[in-house]
């Protein structure tokens, strides 16, 4: 089904998404047997992770779960482990500890948890008590506990077939997907309200996290909320509490999460309907081109040569560089305002794994000479769900390199300081290789909204 021919609706709570786990959990279980009888492993432990003290404090950091655990588990805990042996049902080793200090987590009594065997554990250390010994188990993550008698930690080659598979996502991560592109889209129309009336970065970022009930460390990762000349700043990491007196522009990457996956969703915004809005509204439509190219059989890495092309052609209607779509991309001007790679595979982790695999046995496939930040080089296949953020920034420490080569003989640099207060542009899609046309899960979101 083609992105045009997809009805626009609102997706359905979480709650819903429980009719498509079993047969979630049954493709995961699949996928674990195979790598292991490939790897020579009789079963493999997940851990969840624990909780990781500040250095010499008595308090730790968000807990953060071991993406292999949350595969299985989408409301995990810390100190809890899957241990999967391929012909057995699985068992969740949950660990509920005796403590007033805290307030233990309940039992899952979830839709999912019906599909394990619950084993409680009072200590991470008992974890042991629940592993049959053998010398051809996988321990695939950190234990809680100790690890002795657990499993080879994280066998390289079976990792890189469990990590293959992941870019193809199942009915289930899907839906958890297009709610994750739903709820970023609602907080992202409440950022931008915030920003054009008098917000500041700070102010904005707080309107993002209220719009979907979401603190900070549930966020798939650290807003970007970037006005100006931040806005050059790629992973901009400040929240200004106090908004300048003049914020032309503002560029929001912020994604939400939905039981352990996330979106990740940029625009750019300008505050006035002048020549950067028109660059905005340039940039946006070339990223609609190359969210179009993304289906199964396409190699990735040409899709970011595309838009290296695409990235030509603006800076020549705009005369920020003269020169032909050919000339700027050779000569590497286009790599002056766009330094990074179009995009990534996208998942449990907003950069997630396998993106450079030449195959589940591991290898890499290279990225493209002169590219050395592009996070995806495979083929694309059915059900792969990647980013398209093509990008054109004014960065100080790129354009003062650029002077003076053959680069900077393109560039009108009158053009460039006026455009410099702007920081830049970035619009980031989240899309879905699919046979029949690409599934943009961002643009569908922004739609189910009215616009």
């Amino acid at each position: 089904m083609s992105n045009a021919e997809t009805p626009t609706r609102i997706p359905p709570p979480e709650s819903a998404l429980e009719g498509l786990y079993a047969a979630h959990f049954a493709t995961v279980a699949d996928r674990y047997t195979a790598a292991l009888a490939a790897t020579g492993f009789d079963g493999a432990v997940i851990p969840a992770g624990g909780l990781r003290m500040l250095f010499r404090d008595d308090h730790s950091y968000p807990f953060k779960p071991n993406p292999q655990f949350r595969l299985w588990v989408p409301e995990p805990a810390p100190d809890c482990a899957v241990v999967f042996e391929p012909g057995k049902r699985p068992v969740l080793v949950f660990h509920q500890a005796v403590d007033y200090w805290h307030a233990p987590p309940e039992l899952p009594s979830a839709w999912w948890a019906r599909h394990f065997d619950v084993a409680v554990i009072r200590e991470p250390a008992e974890l042991t008590q629940h592993v049959r010994k053998g010398p051809r188990w996988a321990l695939l993550g950190e234990p809680c506990g100790p690890a002795e008698g657990l499993g080879e930690p994280d066998p390289a080659a079976l990792i890189a077939a469990l990590d293959w598979h992941r870019a193809a996502k199942t009915p289930y991560e899907l839906g958890c997907l297009r709610r994750a592109s739903f709820l970023g889209a609602i907080a992202h129309r409440a950022a931008e309200s915030a920003y054009r009336t008098g917000a500041s970065e700070y102010d904005a970022h707080i309107a993002f996290c209220h719009a979907i009930k979401s603190r900070e460390e549930e966020l798939p990762y650290n807003n970007i909320i970037a006005y100006g000349r931040h806005g050059a700043v790629l992973h901009y990491q400040h929240l200004d509490r106090v908004r300048p007196a003049s914020a032309p522009s503002f560029l929001i990457d912020a994604g939400a999460p939905c039981l352990g996956y996330g979106s990740d969703i940029t625009r750019t915004w300008s505050a006035a309907q002048d020549e950067f809005a028109q660059l905005v509204a340039a940039v946006d439509a070339a990223e609609r081109r190359l969210a179009a190219q993304v289906l199964p059989g396409v190699d990735y890495a040409d899709i970011h040569l595309a838009a290296h092309r695409e990235i030509a052609a603006i800076l020549s209607d705009f005369r920020i560089a003269s020169g032909s779509v050919e000339a700027l991309v050779e000569t590497g001007v286009t790599r002056v305002f766009f330094p990074h790679g179009i995009g990534h595979l996208l998942g449990l982790q907003v950069h997630d794994v396998a993106g450079l695999a030449a195959g589940p046995a591991g290898g890499e496939r290279p990225r493209p000479p002169g590219h050395p930040y592009l996070r995806l080089t495979r083929r694309l296949e059915e059900s792969f769900v990647v980013t398209i953020e093509p990008g054109l920034y004014f960065i100080d420490p790129l354009l003062e390199a650029a002077r003076g080569t053959a680069a900077g003989t393109a560039i009108d640099w009158a053009r460039v300081d006026a455009f410099r207060p702007f920081g830049g542009v970035r619009i980031e899609d989240n899309v879905v290789a699919r046979q029949g046309g690409a599934e943009n899960l961002t643009r569908d979101a922004f739609a189910a909204l009215g616009g």
